[in-house]
């Protein structure tokens, strides 16, 4: 599958069908995802909807054809995903007419950003972000519209019942709940105001918000219910200057689609919606503002539903702020804006029907009618074609997993014991959970940011936001950028066996999380007597505190654990270094250089676009017109390290098996990262006990280890 995400569905799902829920187990009566490594792991807190929705579809295809869950999870955003293009589709014929409806709903399936997000093998909670807001959307407008209060009143809960499924089936659902929430306060107060009518309305609302709350509460607990009013309060602490997990480094910055897009990102995800949907809103305005022209052409739009769609583009573009992530957000009002327009243009092409020009082109008209029609079929293709340009321009996706990875992982499961934790960057966590089978110590939910809003109202985190945290990130990659191998080795055995207990009592200790790391980083790396001395001649730490850390950092009987690196990492090597060079003091990572690039050859000679030259013979390398500190030479059975300019500061890896060239920093050319990823060798203690091409596993281990093994 495409995406790492979609793993984590399938082992949950997987769960479900094997025993009945989520989790891993169920203690104290909360199901517990054991395969995160937060000892003894995390409390489940996931929208539940796609794996209930996967595991039925799963048993009725099951009844007739034996078919492995892989599979089912693979096809089904291939399924679910179009039908927002008939929600919009109905949607929008309430607003305009068909050739309008038939616009909105291709646009909405074929927006680039949602397509590539809900083809075959995404199976991730995308493919109900634009679903359900269109349905809650258009039910809660068709309630203050309808003229029977019974009808209104069951139009609205069903509205309601939609809202609680989406709430079922993707965490940012509360986004849509507050846009209607205070959009409608809004609008009740504007109306009493001007002396409309209210009552309708008002019942519309309460039905709409009970129905929702009602449902939540029963079917997700309080703890959801008081999420939703927390969240607010949440979202101020994480839209603020400091991250929530300050001074520790805030991961989140590594992700692409929770940075703001740029323009051109913002048009390649939306495609034509972008224009049309804002020409359509200008154009509507016009039609409304006469009534004769409203009467003609958008007889069934009204103000409400006409504002609150300017609202919500509006909400869209303001949520861009967050990440291009929501660009989902402007999705369905700007597709069904489009249609509106589409619908306009061929409104009034049928005037050309009745004219009674004596203008020989306008005549034909007149006396074929069929030509209306096939006009209107070329603006539907002149509007639809880009989009499908922008999708097929946009189809080549790297999958996640291949078979050598795929390989490696079941050996892990096969070959080690089940308490061994792996140990990789964060986002092959959910990859190795489902197929190795085995815990992690982080995960594609790093500081599991879907539970902050209820830590403080539940048990299950003692230490509040404090753990699960983006503490793990510093460590990890920490381990990874540093030369002293007995400290990543102690590092990685310490969050293996301990998990984040050494660092939050040291910082009960402390109350300085920065001299925190200073006092872990000094006694990690060296014997339990060393370390004590270290903490209470140093540091001023009590004999009883000292040796409580101790049996965190140095445990008796450690957990075991192994490290797991693939080709992609280079990919992540910039944040890896940016993240473990972590200045605590300026809470911001360190300047440095890492980039890597294909080279191209032509016999000894290597070149990049980026301005490397590299002559293999004479062993003359330029990068930019400068002489690097030390080349690096690796390929399958060689490694050759010359040192050229002491002046430098970067230095120069030449992978020749991948044809891949790496720009990196000095200070870590004898970092781990770059022993174990970049030159894939052993070490003075990372042995390599499984290697295929793309993958390695390896196993720290010292003369005394090594004779047990």
């Amino acid at each position: 599958m495409y995406e790492a995400d979609s793993y984590y569905n399938y082992r949950l799902t997987s769960n479900f069908l094997d025993h009945g829920y989520m989790g891993d187990v169920i203690i104290d009566g909360r199901e517990w995802d054991l395969h995160s490594y937060y000892p003894p792991g995390v409390p489940l807190d996931y929208p539940p909807l796609i794996v209930y929705l996967t595991a039925f579809i799963y048993q009725l295809v099951n009844l007739f054809e034996d078919v492995p869950l892989m599979v089912v999870c693979f096809w089904l955003p291939a399924f679910i995903a179009p039908l927002s293009g008939v929600v919009a589709y109905l949607f929008t014929r309430r607003l305009t007419n068909e050739y309008g409806a038939l616009v909105a709903g291709i646009l909405t399936v074929l927006a680039p950003f949602y397509f590539l997000r809900t083809i075959p093998g995404w199976f991730d909670t995308d493919m109900f972000i634009i679903l359900f807001p269109l349905l809650v959307v258009w039910l809660y407008w068709e309630a203050t519209r309808a003229k029977d209060y019974k009808n209104s009143l069951i139009i609205s809960a069903l509205s309601g019942f939609f809202m609680f499924l989406f709430a079922m089936a993707w965490n940012g659902w509360q986004y849509y709940f507050y846009l209607i929430l205070i959009f409608s306060f809004l609008w009740g107060l504007w109306c009493y105001v001007k002396g409309k009518p209210t009552k309708h309305f008002f019942y519309v609302f309460l039905t709409f918000l009970g129905v929702t709350l009602i449902l939540l509460t029963l079917f997700s607990g309080y703890l959801n219910l008081l999420k939703l009013f927390y969240g607010p309060l949440e979202l101020v602490k994480l839209t603020g200057t400091e991250s929530l997990w300050a001074p520790w480094p805030d991961v989140y910055l590594s992700v692409n689609e929770l940075a703001p897009p740029t323009i051109v990102g913002i048009i390649s995800g939306l495609g034509f919606a972008l224009f049309g949907g804002i020409f359509g809103l200008i154009w509507a305005l016009r039609i409304l503002s006469n009534k004769k022209l409203k009467e003609t052409y958008l007889n069934s739009m009204d103000s409400f539903i006409y504002i609150f769609l300017v609202v919500w583009i509006l909400t869209g573009f303001l949520a861009l702020l967050e990440g291009s992530r929501f660009i989902m957000i402007l999705i369905p009002p700007l597709t069904i804006s489009t249609g509106i327009m589409a619908g306009l243009c061929v409104a009034y092409l049928n005037l050309l029907k009745e004219n009674s020009s004596q203008n020989r082109f306008l005549s034909i008209f007149r006396t074929k009618k069929y030509l209306i029609q096939v006009l209107a079929i070329i603006i539907i293709l002149i509007i639809v074609i880009p989009s499908f340009a922008n999708v097929f321009k946009s189809m080549d996706i790297p999958q996640s997993v291949d078979d050598n990875l795929w390989d490696s992982l079941e050996w892990i499961n096969y070959n080690t014991s089940n308490d061994t934790v792996v140990f990789s960057n964060w986002p092959s966590g959910h990859i190795i959970t489902a197929v190795a089978n085995r815990s992690v110590a982080l995960d594609g939910r790093m500081g599991y940011i879907e539970t902050v809003q209820s830590r403080s109202f539940d048990k299950a985190y003692p230490y509040g936001v404090n753990s699960p945290s983006t503490a793990r990130e510093y460590w990890i990659d920490h381990a990874f950028c540093t030369s002293n191998e007995t400290l990543s080795g102690s590092i990685f055995r310490m969050l293996a066996t301990s998990g984040d207990m050494a660092y939050l009592t040291l910082d009960q200790y402390t109350g300085n999380t920065t001299l925190t790391v200073e006092i872990l980083n000094n006694i990690l790396g060296v014997d339990n007597e060393t370390a004590r001395g270290i903490m209470v001649n140093n540091y001023n730490l009590t004999q009883e505190q000292a040796l409580k850390i101790i049996s965190y950092t140095h445990p008796e009987n450690p957990t075991p654990y192994v490290i797991w690196t693939y080709t992609q990492m280079l990919d992540k090597g910039f944040w890896i270094f940016y993240f473990g060079d972590w200045d605590f003091n300026k809470n911001t990572g360190n300047n440095h250089t890492y980039t890597f690039t294909k080279f191209s050859r032509d016999g000894n000679i290597i070149t990049t676009p980026s301005g490397l030259k590299a002559d293999l013979n004479s062993g003359n390398v330029t990068y930019k017109g400068q002489v690097p500190y030390s080349v690096i030479v690796s390929g399958e059975d060689t490694l050759n390290k010359t040192y050229l300019n002491e002046s430098s500061d970067f230095s120069v890896l030449i992978l020749t098996d991948e044809s891949e060239v790496v720009i990196i920093d000095k200070r870590f050319e004898n970092s781990l990262f770059t022993k174990l990823v970049l030159e894939a060798r052993n070490t003075t203690y990372f042995r390599s006990i499984y290697k295929d091409n793309s993958t390695e596993v390896w196993r720290f281990e010292t003369d005394e280890t090594s004779s047990s093994i």
